[in-house]
């Protein structure tokens, strides 16, 4: 430490303030702390197989694992950091082969993302690959693999139509339909006679079955609303779907407590395409669907049961409600009560069992539940301080991903020899020891309006001195940071570089603002939240007046960095608050709602709601560019299908009208979720640089 002697006017003695050293040898590296492989999307099958993707600095590829042992082994063997991801993953029943996409799709002018720059560009692709070794196989161009329950044949999307080829590649393959509209989340009957897909028409979607034995294409039930999640009976005789009712209004913000026309469930006839309600959600809390985390939404259950996610108590929930009884006045059984909220769900093979992820009882983790679909008392599955998440059946285990606050993600599995991981090996050798990380403190502070606020507080090690500090403000917004490594890739990253900042001498101090998810309907869908009001704002401004009164903060050195949202409430921050933040790093942030609404949103148009274009202006930065003072680091993808490239354009013109001192880090062909390793650490690097030369005292 060194002693800085600090005077004021009215004081007769100085005062001696100890002001602890930043970034002076840190006990690891940002490419440290970023070099665990990543897993995700655990996919099992009920003969105790179990496939899953797993990035490497860069490298995607396939694992397997399979009964008794469970002993992980790659099955692909890419090398190259080249942003092809692995994804949409399809075990085969008897587990011998895999079909997967590699490879993004394309922007709204047909573009593949290539941030590579080959120069004889990418596609997306879907493979077929054996478990037990050899060299993926190309399917076709496409992407959403199902593979037949028999294992021969592979159905896939080009182009919004649906083709199939055969699994041993016999046959070149061939285009199923030629229909209007874009097909997506294709699946097969478990009797393997039909196609179930959704097909999306812009403003409605059908649910559709195609029949390959007869080559007939029949629309189920079909209406001016919006259908999808179809899901099978164990029959193959009927499809269940949910249906959510068109709206014309384009505008994506404001209150979800209330609709006139509520979502519901339909149980269609395959062999008529009759439909019939089921269930229908009540008015008031819930009657806006809100989905799980998992890729399904229905579950056809024992029991002749439909498992459904509903919000009606303000938490999202589990219920089932009988399949065979048609009428809302059914009442529907609520399988998980209480004030948490379930995320990824799994059905087991026998389909008597859910196994959820939830915060129940530990509201900023994520640990593992079952219940029987019949309902009852659920239990929770691990005891421990994990975060556990994405469960997958295989045969009696459960196979899982977890992390904690010192060790990232990996793949593990549940048996009845207890909890172990599927990669022995996991882990690399110049990944930091446990004891150069430090674990966060769940903190609660009030927001500028009062409002409690979630967060978790990086101290760094040493304590006893005034330090600079940094917020982190995560995208979304519909998330929630955790008390440990993330289960998404992107928040991942932002884990272990906030882990590095604390190692640098930072207090970090990462933020559940209002408008994300873990705390319950009321608060995802705050009163004036994002383009209705930027609500959030207060969180901002709670948290730094938070580290300002901390003993163990400089006052005048606390820094913001997020992306996405993150990067629009940096931005927010410095242009209404440059007297309370002294810099940022803005990664492909939002900064006029007005434009970006409409790159979700096409038919918004500014002119024809003035009244809400009004709004959505002055909840942006540009509005307060003219207060705009601290030094700012803008990083931005330029084929950024989420946010524009042009919100950092705009900005960047602003601040150079009005002398704003701002630094910028542009990736060509680049999307939001940056698919290159190596533009990660590049990113990290700037921000750790920018921040050092604003922040340190």
């Amino acid at each position: 430490m060194r002693l800085v002697i600090s005077a004021f006017t009215s004081a007769v003695t100085a005062i001696l303030v100890l002001v602890a050293p930043v970034g002076a040898n840190p006990a690891f590296t940002i490419d440290d702390i970023l070099s665990s492989s990543f897993p995700s999307a655990l996919v099992g099958n009920p003969r105790g197989k179990l496939v899953w993707p797993q990035a490497t600095r860069g490298a995607h590829n396939l694992w397997f694992a399979e009964a008794p042992s469970f002993q992980g082994r790659q099955i692909t063997h890419y090398t190259e950091d080249d942003g092809q991801e692995l994804s949409e993953l399809c075990l085969s029943e008897d587990g011998a082969v895999v079909a997967f996409t590699r490879g993004e799709g394309t922007n709204a002018h047909g573009e593949y993302p290539n941030p590579r720059h080959l120069v004889a560009g990418v596609e997306q692709t879907v493979f077929i690959v054996k478990t037990t070794g050899g060299d993926p196989k190309e399917v076709g161009k496409g992407h959403d693999p199902a593979l037949s329950p028999d294992g021969k044949t592979v159905a896939f999307v080009t182009a919004g139509q649906v083709w199939s080829a055969p699994v041993d590649g016999s046959k070149k393959p061939e285009q199923l339909i030629h229909a209007r509209g874009n097909a997506e989340g294709l699946t097969w009957s478990p009797d393997g006679k039909f196609l179930a897909f959704t097909s999306g028409r812009v403003q409605h979607s059908f649910v559709a079955v195609y029949t390959p034995g007869d080559k007939a294409l029949r629309y189920l039930d079909a209406s001016v609303d919006n259908d999808g999640s179809a899901t099978w009976s164990p029959d193959s005789t009927k499809v269940a779907f949910i249906r959510v009712p068109t709206s014309q209004e384009a505008f994506d913000f404001g209150p979800r407590r209330a609709n006139d026309a509520p979502w519901s469930i339909r149980v269609a006839d395959v062999a008529s395409g009759k439909g019939r309600e089921i269930w229908h959600a009540q008015p008031g809390k819930g009657s806006e669907f809100r989905e799980l985390g998992s890729d399904n939404q229905l579950f056809w259950a024992a029991g002749d049961r439909v498992v459904f996610p509903w919000e009606r108590s303000g938490y999202l929930h589990l219920y089932s409600v009988a399949a065979s009884v048609a009428g809302s006045e059914l009442a529907a059984v609520e399988l998980t009560p209480g004030q948490f909220e379930v995320e990824h769900v799994a059905l087991s093979p026998d389909r008597r069992i859910l196994a959820y992820s939830s915060n129940q009882d530990d509201i900023d983790r994520r640990h593992l539940w079952r219940v029987s679909v019949a309902g009852g008392a659920a239990r929770r599955l691990t005891n421990s301080l994990d975060l556990e998440w994405s469960p997958a059946f295989t045969g009696n285990d459960v196979a899982f991903l977890r992390s904690d606050s010192k060790q990232p993600a990996r793949a593990s599995i549940m048996t009845q020899s207890g909890v172990h991981d599927l990669d022995a090996h996991w882990l690399p050798a110049d990944f930091p020891a446990p004891s150069s990380l430090v674990e966060p403190q769940q903190v609660i502070f009030p927001a500028a309006d009062g409002l409690a606020i979630h967060g978790q507080l990086f101290l760094p090690q040493g304590g006893g001195a005034k330090r600079p500090a940094v917020i982190f403000l995560h995208g979304g917004s519909r998330r929630q940071m955790l008390l440990g490594w993330h289960y998404m890739f992107y928040y991942n990253q932002a884990y272990g570089f906030n882990q590095y900042l604390a190692s640098k001498g930072y207090v970090v101090l990462s933020i559940n603002y209002r408008s994300g998810i873990g705390y319950g309907l009321d608060f995802r869908e705050a009163v004036n939240y994002g383009a209705t009001g930027a609500s959030e704002f207060d969180d901002v401004l709670g948290a730094g007046l938070y580290l300002r009164s901390r003993p163990d903060v400089i006052g005048d050195k606390i820094g913001l960095w997020g992306g996405s949202y993150g990067g629009y409430l940096t931005a927010l921050g410095l242009a209404r608050a440059s007297d309370l933040f002294a810099a940022g790093v803005d990664l492909h942030g939002v900064h006029e709602w007005n434009d970006e609404i409409q790159n979700f949103v096409p038919a918004y148009d500014p002119q024809k709601r003035q009244d809400l274009a009004r709004v959505a202006f002055q909840s942006s930065p540009m509005a307060f560019v003219d207060t705009w003072k601290s030094p700012v680091l803008l990083i931005h993808g330029d084929d950024d299908r989420n946010v524009n490239f042009r919100q950092t354009l705009m900005l960047v013109e602003a601040l150079r009208k009005r002398n704003v001192e701002f630094e910028e880090i542009v990736f060509p062909d680049e999307i939001h979720d940056l698919l290159l390793h190596e533009d990660w650490l590049t990113a990290y690097h700037a921000a750790d640089d920018f921040l050092g030369r604003h922040l340190q005292h």
